[in-house]
């Protein structure tokens, strides 16, 4: 792997060291003021220029084109609220994903499993472990965006979410955040809207370069990437790490997603 990381400048490779520590401390740290922490250069220039060129084909040829219309909570309904909150204000998506059987064998599949890169992560998430999800096809994703698509405002269910920048684009593409938006015990619904009307003034803005490593706590984060401009599309591999092994989406959360499920099953990952 230090032909494809930079292990020079992220010594993921020497756990328990000087250096290590210092770079979870300064994880920790960003995590702590800003919600998030990049690594730029995390791989090496070379590498991923190539890995976004052998995964562009399969992206071409065999990707799923997500578009749909929803709320920020990909919810159809807030129970609490009524369906014409301004909470529940409806904006677009639009993507293409290629899954994690699509990706054998792959840089990105390799980078996604490396041992040091998880027990890095749980140090600086204070987990006693974290582990690869064994749903082969929500494991590891590749998501691209073209000319005027865009990932709209939403919340993941995961309390973090891992990203790594494969290629920027020409324009646009850049990744909108508003941290703590809300809390396990305070939905700030009004917050919320606000927030969807651009009335937001805590919102940030991040321009990923190529070979960027990303960590932010998605689940209370409200997170969004801006329209892309121009010809080369933004594409962005999405890391899903869980405290348990074994976890599987259903077969229908599959089928949302990815526009088909897996034969394999959570009881088939518990045998």
């Amino acid at each position: 792997m230090n032909t494809v990381i930079n292990l020079q400048r992220y010594p993921l490779d020497r756990e328990g060291s000087e250096q290590w520590h210092t770079l979870v401390d300064h994880a920790r740290a960003a995590l702590a003021r800003n919600g998030m922490f990049s690594l730029e250069e995390f791989i090496l220039e070379e590498e991923v220029r190539l890995a976004a060129q052998q995964i562009q084909p399969i992206m071409d040829a065999e990707s799923h084109t997500h578009k749909r219309s929803h709320n920020i909570y990909f919810k159809p309904q807030i129970p609490e609220l009524p369906a014409d909150h301004p909470a529940l204000k409806q904006v677009e998506t639009v993507s293409h994903t290629l899954c994690a059987d699509q990706l054998r064998g792959s840089l990105v599949t390799a980078v996604y499993e490396y041992p040091p890169l998880l027990a890095f992560l749980s140090a600086v998430m204070e987990k006693p472990a974290l582990y690869v999800m064994a749903d082969p096809l929500a494991r590891v994703n590749v998501m691209s965006y073209r000319e005027g698509e865009t990932l709209n405002w939403h919340f993941d269910r995961s309390e973090f979410t891992t990203t790594l920048m494969l290629q920027a684009p020409d324009e646009g593409g850049e990744f909108e955040y508003r941290s703590d938006l809300r809390t396990a015990d305070n939905p700030n619904y009004a917050g919320v809207a606000e927030l969807l009307h651009g009335r937001d003034s805590l919102v940030q803005k991040l321009r990923l370069r190529a070979g960027t490593l990303n960590v932010f706590r998605g689940k209370n984060t409200a997170h969004r990437v801006t329209p892309v401009r121009g010809q080369r599309e933004r594409m962005v591999a999405v890391f899903s790490y869980y405290e348990k092994p074994g976890v599987m989406f259903t077969p229908e959360e599959q089928t949302g997603f990815y526009g088909r499920a897996s034969r394999l099953t959570s009881a088939d990952t518990a045998a």
